[in-house]
């Protein structure tokens, strides 16, 4: 792909404006030598403004989502992408969000151009474990692991039960749990379900990848073995 083309893509701007980011000699190789818009060169070799340029695509983040901001690219309020560089999101192919958080719902959040990776993460048959902190309204009764864990817990308005779904009771009002769905406000409704209600939900693991202190609000590109280690840890 000419250069031109491939960095409009990153989204740096239109082609028009990276044309000009050519004649202007802002965009260079790595040792200082002025590039031009029909040049094919390797991506880690180029600089714009003396910066090496933006993750290519297959681009996969890690982004410790706050409470307050939504998974969307078109809701009123505070989003996501907000969080990142706003060239984000002119890329091409786009960046979207591998399933969703909900607006009051903190933690691990992950990114994706690659379509193929994003459906590989999400899908059924992955039996990606998703582990959550959940800090409850009332205090555990004792019966919530065993309702959780036992394959027949159907929710409002749903056709099939839940999967067995493994609960840890951190102290009277906190617990973890782990599930391999993602249906809609899944923690939320066991918990309703149970006679309870989630006033705090923050996801602290997808598969083997965790925040590993990741600050609230900051992101970082994965790597390969990052990668191996999100389906590392997926269910049996």
């Amino acid at each position: 792909m000419k250069l031109l083309r491939h960095i409009a893509n990153l989204g740096y701007g239109s082609r028009r404006q990276v044309q000009g980011m050519f004649g202007e000699g802002r965009i260079t190789d790595a040792d200082g030598a002025v590039l031009y818009a029909d040049d094919r060169i390797a991506h880690e070799s180029v600089r714009i403004d003396g910066e090496p340029l933006d993750p290519a695509p297959g681009l996969v983040l890690m982004l410790h989502k706050p409470v307050g901001h939504t998974c969307s690219t078109k809701d009123a309020g505070r989003l996501v992408y907000d969080l990142l560089p706003p060239r984000f999101r002119l890329r091409d192919p786009a960046l979207s969000t591998v399933g969703r958080l909900d607006r009051d719902t903190s933690g691990l959040l992950l990114l994706t151009d690659d379509g193929q990776l994003l459906h590989r993460i999400i899908s059924p048959r992955a039996n990606l474990p998703k582990t959550y902190l959940a800090t409850l309204a009332q205090p555990l009764r004792g019966h919530e692991a065993a309702v959780f864990a036992g394959g027949s817990l159907m929710l409002e308005s749903e056709k099939t039960p839940l999967k067995p779904a493994l609960l840890e009771a951190i102290d009277d009002t906190r617990a973890r749990l782990t599930i391999t769905e993602g249906r809609y406000h899944q923690v939320r409704r066991m918990f309703a379900a149970v006679g309870n209600h989630v006033q705090a939900l923050h996801r602290e693991r997808i598969g083997g990848l965790a925040l590993d202190g990741l600050p609230e609000g900051q992101w970082r590109a994965l790597d390969a073995s990052d990668i191996e280690r999100l389906f590392a840890g997926r269910g049996a």
